[in-house]
């Protein structure tokens, strides 16, 4: 991305480490200095359990230890009582994924924290941050056998 804009920091108030403990706080430093890859999900969305979620598992297992780092937030923009924060743990389990997840409600009139910071449309969304937290891509769905290819 020739024009990449400077990562927010995030502004997340929940999360939940790779074992599922509550941390006291997460910041874009606790992905490391490298690459990071920040997949926002709503627990409601088909196209998050069967795009975006199979994506995510593909790159945690294609780019894990190849300097990446990553997290999942539960960027639940609507009042449906089903996308509650005791979803994220369920995610986590469900697909095996252990690594921090994050929980974004809605407050009030407001979108999430990270939809409103990280300009996301709605979900499945995938962002991708350069070693210098510059936004590289953020979109709806990504190539993840190309992105795994170029750092194989």
């Amino acid at each position: 991305m020739a024009n990449a804009v400077k990562a927010p920091e995030l502004r997340v108030p929940y999360w939940i480490d790779g074992a599922g403990k509550e941390l006291s706080s997460f910041t874009l430093a606790d992905l490391g200095t490298q690459f990071k890859i920040i997949f926002c999900f709503k627990a409601e969305c088909p196209g998050c359990h069967g795009r975006g979620f199979p994506l995510m598992q593909k790159l945690v297992k294609g780019l894990s230890g190849k300097g990446f780092g990553f997290a999942v937030i539960h960027t639940a923009f609507d009042d449906d009582p089903r996308n509650s924060q005791d979803r994220v743990r369920e995610m986590q389990i469900k697909y095996d994924l252990k690594i921090p997840f994050g929980h974004d409600p809605k407050v009030g009139e407001h979108y999430p924290t990270f939809m409103q910071d990280y300009r996301t449309r709605g979900t499945p969304f995938f962002i991708v941050l350069n070693p210098e937290n510059e936004i590289v891509f953020g979109d709806f769905s990504l190539d993840a056998d190309k992105l795994i290819a170029n750092f194989v």
